[in-house]
């Protein structure tokens, strides 16, 4: 595992702050139901929640952007939202924590994405999903990518956070990566498996590692197959840089015809939600902060840790993910 020096992890920590960021894809609101389980329900095998509380915060692509200004840099959020109190309240979100929401179109035809977790006595008991999945109409696409193409100019770096809701078409990926790589921005993906093969000249691609096996129609086991599965996106996909998380396993880092393996950081496992988000977040922020490639996986790894001892996906703590940094220099 890297370990920074004191100068050095505040120098990029620093530039983090100058940071601007674009995260297009996928908007939800997230709502969750807090309570307590004391007995089961006597009409059906089911726990009764005794409901104590209710929150919501930003979820998907918006949860990436919460993390991306958690770490202080500037987030510009390009998706879609319904016409309907749920996008107003996903909005009003948006706007409180002074991210830019002129990428954000309203899509008349698709509801807001509305994920809803149930707590009870500290555990996930059941999540309901409100959406729709079909891909978008061309002309929001279209909409997206005009507002996209006039805001590239002022950032740093772009994130795609894919979860196959429909908001990133293959045509609509490709426009906006050779947008990038003509105006030299870097652009990381999180991608899904539906189109997994459509993010040809990325600059970052971050896959799970149940998402490759999906992706190549195996199962890799071994440090020699995943090495040979990396090397296999690598090309097909012409990519700079292919971060592969593992779960407990942690992470493997292939840049410049090298695999660094990442031992996970994490002590205490509590709720994996939001991991990836905050993964692709971090990295992405460092790199466009002054760090090396490996100096912002290392860095994403930390923090990958510190967000699953939490409940909820809720975006890393830039305090503790600094001391968790300096407390290893």
């Amino acid at each position: 595992m890297l370990k920074f020096n004191s100068d050095r992890i505040e120098g990029i920590f620093a530039g983090m702050k100058d940071a601007r960021i674009a995260v297009v894809g996928d908007l939800m609101l997230d709502r969750y139901l807090w309570g307590e389980v004391d007995r089961m329900s006597p009409e059906a095998p089911v726990p009764i929640v005794h409901m104590r509380g209710e929150s919501t915060s930003m979820g998907g692509a918006a949860n990436v952007a919460a993390n991306v200004g958690s770490l202080g840099a500037q987030v510009q959020l390009f998706g879609v939202i319904g016409k309907d109190a749920e996008g107003e309240h996903l909005r009003e979100l948006i706007n409180n924590n002074h991210f830019g929401d002129a990428g954000v179109v309203i899509d008349n035809s698709r509801p807001t994405i509305v994920k809803t977790r149930i707590i009870a006595s500290g555990q996930h008991v059941v999540r309901i999903d409100r959406e729709v999945t079909d891909e978008l109409e061309q002309t929001v696409v279209r909409k997206l990518l005009v507002r996209f193409r006039a805001a590239l100019g002022g950032m740093d770096a772009v994130i795609l956070e894919d979860y196959n809701k429909g908001v990133l078409t293959p045509t609509f990926i490709q426009e906006i990566i050779t947008s990038c790589r003509d105006a030299h921005v870097p652009v990381g993906v999180d991608p899904k498996q539906v189109n997994f093969w459509a993010y040809h000249g990325a600059t970052l691609f971050k896959p799970n590692l149940r998402e490759l096996q999906a992706a190549l129609g195996r199962i890799i086991e071994s440090d020699d197959e995943l090495s040979e599965a990396g090397s296999e996106v690598m090309k097909r996909l012409k990519l700079n840089h292919l971060l592969i998380t593992r779960g407990k396993q942690g992470m493997a880092l292939f840049s410049d015809d090298e695999v660094h393996l990442l031992q996970t950081r994490a002590h205490r496992v509590h709720d994996v939600s939001g991991a990836g988000d905050t993964v692709i977040a971090t990295i992405m922020t460092a790199l466009a902060g002054g760090a090396d490639i490996l100096e912002a996986a290392s860095l994403a790894n930390r923090a990958a840790s510190l967000v699953i001892a939490e409940v909820g996906a809720v975006p890393v703590d830039p305090q503790d993910l600094l001391r968790t940094c300096q407390a290893e220099a």
